[in-house]
């Protein structure tokens, strides 16, 4: 067993320590790349944004259509499409259901 050096500084002491990470640092880097994860995936793409969708006006459509999905899954439906059709001032989608 080595000796013990005194008066050694603060810095001194803790020169060649490396600190392991815990797991709390673990879960705030989790937490920042979930965090920057959602943000990016908030935005609209570029082809929306062209077209005058926001990204809060994507977010409704994609809620909706999964609300539809969900909605066809129960009743057992799992082979479509969606046919897309303009009425008037209206664009409506329609499931087109495959065999």
């Amino acid at each position: 067993m080595s000796k013990i050096p005194k008066n050694l500084s603060d810095k001194d002491m803790f020169k060649d320590y490396v600190e392991d990470t815990s797991i709390e640092d673990r879960f705030r880097a989790a937490e920042k790349k979930a965090e920057k994860k959602k943000q990016e995936s908030l935005e609209a793409p570029a082809d929306f944004l062209r077209s005058g969708f926001t990204p809060q006006l994507t977010e409704e459509l994609a809620r909706a259509l999964l609300q539809l999905k969900m909605e066809l899954y129960r009743e057992d439906v799992k082979n479509y499409t969606f046919q897309i059709k303009r009425d008037g001032e209206k664009i409506v989608l329609i499931p087109k259901y495959k065999k």
